[in-house]
């Protein structure tokens, strides 16, 4: 799935106007010296003894181990969801107030004038509108579960106030003193489940892109760099729809455009070039709007995925499934998951939840993990669930079946702190808000508004995305929770509807299964890879595919599933998913580990599931090596070369040979493509990178290989230039001496406070951030440490945690978070799991409640109020 806490970065400059700050590191010091210690640790929470807690019925207990990590024992389900609610606060309530401000749209009341443009593209989708729907209509016993944890969250906030509750508010009341923090409702949880779903809306980036391009490329060209899924080569999850793709014909999703305007508006008089670059104009500001939103997230990557497999007990050493699971998300501390086991005392029809795993603070239950029946894990299923519209404006409407529709408007009014407040008009048609042009521009002044006579001159695009229409997602949690069999746990994924997701299951009796959820658009035309013309009712989409139409597999033959968000079905399965599947180079590599061991005879355990999931093999190196190992290079660039004589092709921390086949990675990227295509569509390497290259590596005359300003006129002549590019790179970066070349000294990760870490103001930033820490892997393997080869070498999305969940013996599961539970930037807990992440190295939680006693090392006791 989607991460960690938002954050703002210099994109996003917060501090920009805090200019005032360069005067003010005296008081920063007194912040943290003179105050020191008691203000650092002020907000720390209370794990032992008692505290008295209104609204609670009865006693409740919150255990907590070595790692800080709380397990929740209550009678009833009011109490339990009560208590998560205040420990979450305890730990977390920066981050969930700073959440819900983002989700809301409200982040210039914090933060001022500089957030103005993302509160308005916020605003402009409606995430915390649509929320609130979803709440109206929740299920009565959901909405109490809800209700409940927001009482809890609010009896924290009723005895903590500023720096009492964390940090970060100290920090915030030298710009904006007398800030309160609002009481927490339902509404401020189920608006974070719009931002996962943002950030695991499918192929958006890929519509922006393609149209990008077009300003530039041939269809045919396009579809060289969107490739169809490798069928042949790579698996699928199920077999469903099984075929060739071969037979499939390339440009079909990769038509120009241009055609939109060049042949379908009529009267326009511009030509198909014209059209393109308007579009493409368009498109671009959509593209910094739709960048920057992740960015501010945490979770800003093209190649963005998650690992997640499941193998059947036959092939065990314990005779029970094992399953793994690592979602791929953006890093920031704290990490987005936070850690919680919730108990009712004795499990009953009244209270059903026996449950640990992986939560997200602001949110009551547990998102992935297990219970004392099944288990689960996720990764992103990316359907295709996002349209681009162009609409032809006219006067204050746009064109839609040879009528005039006015647009249906409503009014945003976004507060900012030290400014007067800014009121936006937000538009729509019939297919949803306009993003591009109008009120909005102010989220892309750094591209030029479209010529004409109306806002964003005559055309606009429009965004239709399952996520803006009110669904089920916030009930499906504790169906999932509660779930005790395969048809509990389909329950809950019929309900899962955005963002949609891989699921994967196993439980106590032997089963392992894979079932697809969401909320999946049938289209009337076309495949959803370009933008849509949206003057026409015979474009758009006609409903939704039927959840019995969704893949499913329970116990497959073969005895074991495999999710990585690769193609889920074949070429020929009957309803269309998405074109734009992740390559499955990842999941090819897991399939061949388990088809290894399984085939080997050995009977596969837990720490054989840690080994696969730590895997730094790099099959591009494998695919690109022995044709860089051939070609005629001069000294200094052959010696470095020879680096990768002996290599095994993996991205270890510590491989002088994979540090120099990065940087050669990376500047033959920016050498073979980056080059010829548009701003804005600069490859950022990963799995389609992967596939475009593998596949015109093979063609030596390629005309992406040439490069007349280079002097570079075929394959070999552009491997030569990028492999002497990345010597003399590679020097710089680490020395001559190669025998010193370290990739995890280029390939670091630090770890950034969501709010204040990119601040470009050291004090704040060294009170929030930690790291760097020097790590293996990277794209598209399966230890998917990923870095954007279009900026740098630095880590910008992580495995976010790890888990394999042993079905035989839940305390033998074995767990790692990226951070530690504690949002506070001193607690002993708030990177104290970083460093075992950082070498794939896991810890036992306990769950059987002998186990979680004996672990114990804080008890808190919550009691009701006299």
């Amino acid at each position: 799935m989607g991460t960690d806490a938002p954050r703002l970065t210099r994109r996003h400059p917060i501090w920009r106007f805090l200019g005032i700050l360069l005067a003010i590191v005296v008081t920063l010091a007194v912040v943290v010296g003179v105050l020191g210690f008691w203000t650092v640790t002020r907000s720390f929470p209370q794990t032992t003894g008692s505290l008295s807690i209104p609204g609670l019925k009865a006693r409740v207990e919150v255990r907590r181990d070595d790692a800080g990590i709380p397990q929740i024992t209550a009678s009833n389900t009011h109490d339990l969801f009560l208590a998560e609610g205040y420990v979450h606060a305890q730990d977390r309530f920066w981050e969930m107030d700073f959440r819900r401000h983002v989700t809301a749209g409200r982040l210039s009341e914090l933060f001022g004038k500089s957030q103005i443009g993302t509160d308005e593209f916020i605003r402009t989708l409606g995430w915390r509108r649509v929320a609130e729907q979803e709440v109206k209509d929740l299920d009565p016993t959901s909405l109490s579960y809800y209700q409940a944890y927001a009482d809890g969250v609010n009896a924290y906030l009723k005895d903590h106030k500023g720096a009492d509750i964390s940090l970060e508010y100290a920090v915030l009341g030298l710009q904006t003193p007398g800030y309160t923090p609002e009481k927490w409702t339902p509404v401020d949880s189920v608006s974070w489940l719009k931002a996962m779903a943002w950030d695991l809306r499918s192929n958006l980036e890929d519509e922006l892109d393609r149209a990008l391009l077009a300003t530039k490329l041939s269809p045919d060209q396009i579809a060289q760099l969107h490739p169809e899924y490798p069928y042949s080569s790579h698996p699928t999850i199920t077999d469903g729809g099984g075929g060739d793709a071969t037979r499939v014909d390339p440009t079909t999703s990769a038509t120009s455009t241009a055609v939109l305007l060049g042949s379908g508006s009529s009267g326009s008089g511009t030509s198909a070039d014209a059209a393109a670059h308007d579009i493409a104009t368009l498109a671009s500001s959509v593209q910094a709007s739709a960048a920057d939103v992740p960015a501010l997230l945490g979770i800003n990557s093209d190649d963005i995925g998650s690992n997640s497999w499941v193998v059947a007990g036959a092939h065990t050493a314990t005779g029970k499934p094992l399953l793994s699971n690592d979602p791929h998300l953006g890093p920031a501390a704290p990490s987005i998951w936070y850690q919680v086991g919730l108990h009712c005392t004795r499990v009953s029809e009244s209270c059903p939840f026996d449950v640990a795993g992986f939560s997200f603070s602001g949110l009551p239950g547990v998102v992935i993990g297990h219970n004392g029946h099944i288990a689960w894990g996720f990764t992103n299923l990316g359907p295709d669930v996002t349209d681009l519209y162009l609409e032809k404006l006219s006067g204050k409407g746009y064109e839609y079946d040879g009528q005039v529709l006015p647009f249906t408007t409503r009014k945003e009014t976004i507060k900012v702190a030290g400014g007067k407040p800014v009121t936006i008009t937000v538009r729509s048609t019939v297919h949803g808000p306009i993003v591009s042009g109008g009120d909005y521009d102010t989220i892309v002044k750094s591209h030029e508004k479209p010529s004409g006579d109306t806002p964003g001159g005559k055309y606009a695009l429009s965004l239709e995305w399952t996520a803006l229409t009110p669904g089920t997602t916030a009930e499906s949690i504790f169906t999932l929770d509660r779930a005790t069999d395969w048809q509990g746990f389909r329950d809950a994924a019929r309900q899962f509807d955005v963002p949609a997701q891989n699921l994967l299951y196993a439980d106590t009796e032997g089963n392992i299964g894979y079932q697809a959820p969401g909320m999946i658009p049938i289209r009337k035309q076309g495949d959803g890879t370009t933008i849509t013309p949206g003057w026409s009712s015979a474009y758009g989409w006609s409903g939704y595919i039927p959840f019995e139409q969704l893949p499913s597999v329970y116990n497959p033959p073969k005895g074991f599933i495999v999710t990585a968000n690769n193609a889920a079905v074949g070429p020929d399965f009957p309803v269309n998913l998405t074109k734009d599947w992740d390559a499955g180079y990842r999941a090819d590599r897991i399939t061949a580990d388990l088809e290894k061991l399984i085939g080997s005879g050995k009977k596969i355990t837990t720490a054989d599931l840690s080994k696969i999931d730590a895997d730094t093999y790099d099959p591009n190196a494998a695919a690109l090596v022995p044709i860089l190992k051939r070609v005629q290079l001069d000294e200094g660039t052959r010696r470095a070369v020879d680096l990768l004589d002996h290599w095994n092709y993996r991205d270890d921390e510590d491989s002088a040979a994979a540090a120099y086949f990065n940087i050669f990675w990376r500047n033959l990227l920016h050498d073979a493509f980056a080059r010829k295509l548009p701003a804005g569509a600069a490859p950022v390497g990963g799995d389609r990178w992967f596939q475009v290259v593998d596949t015109i590596a093979t063609d030596k005359d390629s005309s992406w290989w040439a490069d007349e300003g280079l002097g570079v006129n075929d394959r070999d002549e552009m491997f030569a230039y990028a492999a002497d590019q990345a010597y003399h790179e590679a020097v710089k970066l680490m020395g001559p001496e190669m025998s010193d070349w370290k990739w995890g000294d280029i390939h670091t990760l630090e770890v950034t406070n969501q709010s204040f870490g990119e601040s470009g103001i050291a004090p704040i930033e060294w009170l929030f951030n930690r790291g760097p820490y020097k790590l293996g892997g990277a794209s598209s393997v399966v230890d998917a440490v990923g870095w954007d080869a279009s900026q740098g070498y630095q880590v910008n999305w992580v495995p976010s945690m790890r888990q394999v969940i042993d079905l035989s013996d839940f305390d033998r599961s074995t767990w790692i978070n990226l951070t530690g539970d504690s949002g506070h930037a001193f607690n002993p807990h708030y990177v104290d799991q970083t460093p075992l992440w950082q070498h794939n190295q896991t810890r036992r939680w306990t769950f059987s409640p002998g186990a979680v006693a004996k672990s114990t090392q804080d008890t808190l006791t919550l009691t009701p109020v006299a």
